[in-house]
């Protein structure tokens, strides 16, 4: 048994990284492995007749070199080949043209091979994370996730999954009025997972459409279920917000539904959002309609439509007093109407 406690060490703490990080058992050896055989490589030129054995759950590991019995004197590449007498140290009954196996003390190649074998070990296992990382999150966006405050700067804010992954949350993607304590608890959507240069990212998001899409589904058992369906999402984050929604059955009035009985459902969204104010109005095919519920609370007296030009335009009528209503606190109620109706 080819044994060193330094390296027997750095073996019982991969097998813990490994506990921590999601590495499975058999990638864990696999690196090892490799990691090894990559060190001999560079001390015997090759590792073609090397056989590394490694038992993660005991940190202990074995080296065996087989090589060919060949005559005294006859060694052309010491690598491939061993004379017969010494061969003969190694089993007394070897004879010519045999193979035999000889254990490798790893202790021999002194400290700098240790060194070299935990460095390229550190190497892959950091790679193998970051793979892993980036392969758990890439399909998760959209998806709704609480996570734990850990660290807040002033661009952005560092947030801990129950799985202790590291997520983004800029300042850019949280809502105005935000403020985050360390500790804290906060929900957000995944917007987008990035690699750049082989450094993951999960950037989060509470200003997306989807973050208020997942709230829904969340608090409305209707469009969980499929009952109700949201079919378009305009927001202006801490401000307002419009969304419109379809239901497939008639017994069921999907606005009432999402707002729920005085105003239960619709409350805690709201709050989640920093006091965003949401309208909920009723999806239709019919555009001209649609607009004017998208326009509410304002009353529209007529629509013209333009749809061959690049981006379809509407143009709306209405009385001097409807004008203001129309319009909204800081054009937000014309903005939140283009943006559910597309016009």
């Amino acid at each position: 048994m080819a044994k060193k406690k330094e390296t027997t060490s750095m073996i019982d703490s991969l097998a813990e990284f490994k506990e921590f990080k999601g590495i499975s058992r058999d990638t864990l050896v696999s690196v090892m492995e490799s990691a090894f055989l990559n060190v001999l490589s560079k001390i015997y030129g090759t590792d073609k007749n090397f056989t590394v054995i490694i038992n993660p759950e005991r940190g202990e590991f074995e080296i065996w070199r087989k090589r060919i019995v060949v005559g005294d004197g006859e060694v052309v590449n010491d690598c491939d080949e061993i004379a017969l007498s010494d061969a003969r140290l190694l089993d007394e009954e070897c004879e010519l043209g045999e193979e035999v196996n000889e254990a490798v003390d790893f202790n021999a190649f002194g400290r700098r091979a240790v060194i070299n074998l935990r460095q390229a070990l550190a190497s892959k296992i950091l790679e193998l994370q970051k793979d892993n990382f980036f392969a758990r999150f890439k399909d998760r966006v959209g998806e709704l996730i609480t996570a734990e405050v850990y660290q807040v700067w002033k661009r952005e804010a560092l947030l801990l999954d129950e799985d202790g992954n590291e997520l983004i949350l800029p300042k850019s993607e949280q809502i105005p009025g935000d403020f985050f304590r360390k500790g804290e608890m906060v929900r957000a959507v995944i917007e987008r997972v990035e690699n750049e240069n082989n450094n993951p990212k999960v950037i989060l998001s509470r200003v997306s459409s989807a973050f208020l899409l997942r709230l829904l589904e969340l608090n409305v058992e209707e469009i969980e279920n499929g009952l109700i369906t949201v079919r378009a999402v305009a927001r202006i984050p801490g401000e307002r917000a419009k969304i419109a929604v379809e239901s497939y059955d008639e017994r069921i009035d999907p606005v009432g539904a999402c707002v729920g009985m005085n105003g239960s459902r619709i409350r805690g969204i709201v709050r989640e959002l920093r006091g965003e104010n949401i309208d909920v109005t009723t999806y239709t095919t019919n555009t001209l309609l649609f607009i004017q519920r998208a326009l509410s609370p304002a009353k529209v007296s007529a629509i013209s439509l333009d749809t061959e030009s690049e981006h379809p335009q509407a143009e709306v009528y209405l009385r001097p007093e409807e004008v203001p209503l129309a319009i909204g606190k800081n054009a937000s109620n014309l903005k939140l109407a283009s943006l559910l109706t597309g016009y």
